[in-house]
């Protein structure tokens, strides 16, 4: 290990540079830039580089948890925040050609929660996709409320796939049946989805997955896993370049397995504690002078020729 390099408690290797870059409770959503399937990030707000680095390449952007209807915060809410940072993304030099969303998109999956987060992020122009998470199931219904407006086109509770210039993204859901300890499930009908659907593609495909609970064990104590992750996994191991996009921990962790790169979301909303440094995940209230120093915006693109994710974040202070 180098001198300017250090070991994270994920087993990520910092460099220096790294370290300035990765704001660690920073972040709502990701910019991200495809021009050969590997991934390389430039700052979300710094126009010149992002114009310049997005040249003749695909750009999209990644929310997750935004949280609308949270209201334990004494003077923002959720809809305050994420009005924040889609005005952010409004404001980019290049526009990206569609958002993805990891879910929570609601706090109780009420309706007019859906309606309003469907307004804010509308107000972008960007054709977005979805996958939920654990809060917006709770519906009396089990989701059909989430299947109703996001379903459309879908499998089974809402997976799906796409691919645009060249890359073929996947949209896993991991939050119906949760197991033990609020441990993620993908269950044996989406993993054989997941196999046909990745059949007889060619090894050199990039491919992006996107869920709501991590795909690798972060804290299992806490739930922050998916229990029979290492199946899909598996399925994606031939591919050269496999780029994993999670949320529901609400801040950045990442790692780099091979040729697959791991990355978490922060929330639009509030931060969690760090993997054990509290008695239990959950919502940490801050006071508002703080709030937007713990949000903000983080983005990567995809160069040809880098190997690694990198990743800048710029807060919502």
């Amino acid at each position: 290990m180098r001198k300017d390099e250090q070991e994270t408690d994920t087993g990520f290797v910092l460099t220096r540079r790294h370290a300035l870059e990765c704001m660690v409770w920073a972040g709502t959503g990701v910019l991200w830039t495809v021009s050969g399937g590997i991934p390389k990030s430039l700052g979300l707000l710094d126009a010149a580089r992002a114009a310049e680095a997005a040249q003749g390449a695909m750009t999209f952007l990644q929310i997750s948890d935004s949280h609308i209807g949270f209201d334990k915060e004494a003077s923002v809410t959720a809809v305050d925040t994420l009005t924040e940072a889609i005005d952010r993304v409004k404001a980019l030099p290049v526009k990206p050609a569609f958002m993805i969303h990891t879910g929570d998109i609601t706090h109780l999956s009420k309706a007019g929660e859906f309606d309003d987060a469907a307004r804010i992020i509308g107000s972008t122009g960007l054709e977005v996709f979805y996958v939920p998470g654990e809060h917006d199931l709770i519906d009396p219904e089990q989701g059909k409320a989430y299947l109703d407006r996001y379903g459309k086109g879908t499998h089974g509770a809402g997976w799906h796939s796409f691919d645009r210039d060249g890359v073929h993204f996947i949209g896993l859901v991991n939050v119906f049946d949760l197991k033990a300890g609020g441990l993620g499930n993908l269950g044996a009908e989406q993993l054989a989805w997941l196999k046909s659907d990745l059949d007889g593609r060619p090894a050199s495909t990039p491919i992006v997955v996107f869920a709501h609970i991590p795909l690798w064990s972060i804290y299992p104590q806490w739930g922050w896993g998916t229990e029979d992750a290492a199946q899909a996994l598996t399925l994606l191991r031939r591919f050269g370049s496999v780029t994993v996009l999670n949320g529901h921990i609400h801040q950045i962790m990442q790692k780099v397995e091979g040729n697959m790169v791991f990355h978490t979301a922060r929330s639009t909303a509030f931060p969690q504690p760090q993997p054990g440094r509290a008695d239990k995940p959950g919502p940490m209230i801050v006071p508002a002078d703080q709030l937007r120093s713990m949000l903000g915006l983080t983005s990567v693109d995809f160069t040809v020729g880098e190997e690694r994710l990198a990743i800048t974040d710029t807060t919502l202070a």
